[in-house]
């Protein structure tokens, strides 16, 4: 039985909207996954006087936004941070968070309006610097 260039090429179509809609439903849970880890995402009371000085790497991974930051203390106190990595998508505004940080001292200050997920991957990394979590 021979197939007709039509058939042929129907077949091909059939298969490449398939494909298609495979790769579009991993896409969708990517992104879900994503989102889900953003929301899970919670921070300890961590007492910023008590982390010996030093300076501190630390990282936060949630698929679509990534951070890397190391962090400086000195006398119980954040002097400063550095973001070494900052992987995300329109989030680059979430940066000026770190100045928050160091200003009020504390892990948990408002996010930035607009990238509000970004801002949360920024403040785990710090966190997970201070605290040597991974």
């Amino acid at each position: 039985m021979k197939l007709s260039r039509k058939r042929i090429l129907l077949f091909t179509a059939i298969l490449l909207f398939l494909i298609g809609l495979t790769f579009m439903a991993v896409y969708l849970k990517s992104v879900a996954d994503y989102k889900r880890a953003v929301k899970e995402t919670t921070f300890s009371n961590l007492d910023i006087s008590n982390v010996p000085d030093g300076v501190y790497i630390g990282e936060y991974d949630v698929d679509f936004v990534y951070a890397k930051v190391e962090v400086t203390v000195q006398n119980g106190v954040i002097t400063n941070i550095d973001i070494l990595k900052h992987k995300n998508g329109r989030g680059s505004r979430a940066e000026v968070v770190v100045d928050r940080i160091v200003e009020e001292q504390k892990i948990e200050v408002d996010a930035v309006s607009g990238a509000t997920n970004s801002s949360t991957v920024i403040k785990k990394a710090v966190e997970n610097a201070l605290t040597g979590e991974k």
